[in-house]
């Protein structure tokens, strides 16, 4: 192997290891406001929950919530639009004019 694909095969590598530890703080950080919630949702004298509690007291829980929607929400458009082709006209009707709405 030459030098040059040496060198180029060592950032890749460095590169590798960066994402492999970007990708465990990001299952620590998981694992952490799972145990958090469950903490929550398992105390018996919590009778009604309270989301915005959990937002507001479970550190980082609203941002990773906010990013979750935000990279689901291309799946939320093409489940919209497959079904909007199954939908009669006076309710693709109503939809434009919520649309509209909105625009103004």
């Amino acid at each position: 192997m030459s030098r040059k694909n040496i060198a180029t095969d060592e950032p890749e590598t460095n590169d590798l290891s960066s994402n492999e530890i970007m990708k465990e703080d990001e299952l620590h950080k998981v694992n952490r406001l799972l145990a958090e919630v469950l903490k929550y949702l398992s105390n018996d004298e919590i009778e009604e929950i309270d989301i915005e509690y959990l937002f507001d007291n479970t550190e980082g829980l609203r941002d990773w919530w906010d990013q979750y929607r935000e990279k689901n929400r291309k799946q939320i458009e093409e489940e919209i639009k497959k079904a909007l082709k199954n939908l009669p006209l006076n309710e693709l009707e109503k939809i434009q004019e919520q649309i509209n709405e909105i625009k103004q």
